[in-house]
């Protein structure tokens, strides 16, 4: 009978202390409710704040996210000691210090991130809607989160990239301003006057309605000796966005090639000049020579 009075007395113990501890259990889900209402109250009250401000949403959503943590953090530490009065704020601290080494090492990417992401959100070069270009991954920014960026590409495609790889890695933000510069290089032949050819480029680009012409001016320089043919370095501004680009080359192209066409100067094709060391004898075909069908 003894194991069963020792078991009673330790049941009996631990009803005990379940008693005296309830009354702390439900001040500290009190004080988890209260939190829950406190962090509601300040969410809303920054959100007010926030709108007056011209703060970019996921900006926003960073604040109210820290907002979020900071008072979580405060609730959850006030219950715990409500629960366990023998701890305190500092023994909690200093709990977090060196449990925040291990998850430190364990979750390094995912801290990484995070980090990467805020600083991200403060950046005011890249922006949502912007089209950028970063380790082969090319598309317009759709949504910035804290972790990860998601990214639209041309052909619909979405790409999920971590936010270290944004910051760690070079970015190409095509959007940062209104327009671009287009370079193609257009080929004349040789015996084509090189003035007369740089006139008609030049007028050619100018009458499409996709070139910027009021402070962006429109340069036609003769670049190299080709192969075959003199080249021209057309440059030129547009619109930024990828389809702007790919609209106004194609009205470019399109107008020199009309123009030199009018004006009868040639855009050559490439032309191949054989050598032989030796002579090669040359064989005159006589009719008795030639082919003959089925034979």
């Amino acid at each position: 009978m003894e194991p069963i009075t020792i078991l009673m007395n330790q049941l009996r113990d631990i009803a005990r202390g379940a008693i005296e501890v309830a009354p702390m259990i439900v001040v500290a889900i009190l004080v988890l409710f209260l939190t829950w209402g406190v962090r509601a109250i300040a969410t809303s009250i920054l959100d007010r704040v926030l709108r007056r401000t011209k703060l970019r949403a996921s900006l926003k959503e960073l604040f109210h996210l820290l907002l979020s943590i900071f008072i979580w953090t405060m609730g959850i530490m006030v219950a715990a000691v409500i629960v366990f009065p023998g701890l305190t704020p500092a023994s909690i601290l200093a709990g977090l210090g060196l449990g925040s080494v291990a998850i430190g090492f364990a979750f390094k990417d995912v801290f990484e991130n995070f980090l990467a992401g805020i600083i991200i959100l403060f950046r005011p070069e890249m922006r949502i809607g912007d089209f950028i270009e970063c380790e082969d991954v090319e598309g317009v920014v759709e949504h910035i989160a804290i972790r990860e960026t998601h990214i639209k590409q041309t052909d619909g495609q979405l790409v999920i990239v971590p936010n270290s790889i944004l910051f760690k890695n070079p970015v190409w933000v095509r959007t940062d301003q209104p327009k671009r510069r287009v370079t193609v290089m257009c080929g004349v032949a040789y015996d084509v006057d090189v003035d007369e050819a740089r006139d008609v480029i030049t007028r050619a680009v100018k009458s499409c309605d996709t070139v910027e012409q009021t402070d962006k001016p429109v340069q036609i320089f003769a670049q190299a000796f080709g192969a075959s043919s003199i080249d021209f370095e057309v440059t030129w501004w547009t619109g930024s966005k990828p389809v702007d680009i790919r609209t106004s080359r194609d009205q470019v192209v399109a107008a020199v090639k009309r123009a030199l066409d009018d004006a009868g100067l040639e855009i050559p094709f490439p032309y191949r000049t054989l050598t032989f060391k030796e002579p090669l004898p040359i064989r005159q075909m006589d009719a008795d020579d030639a082919p003959r069908d089925g034979g």
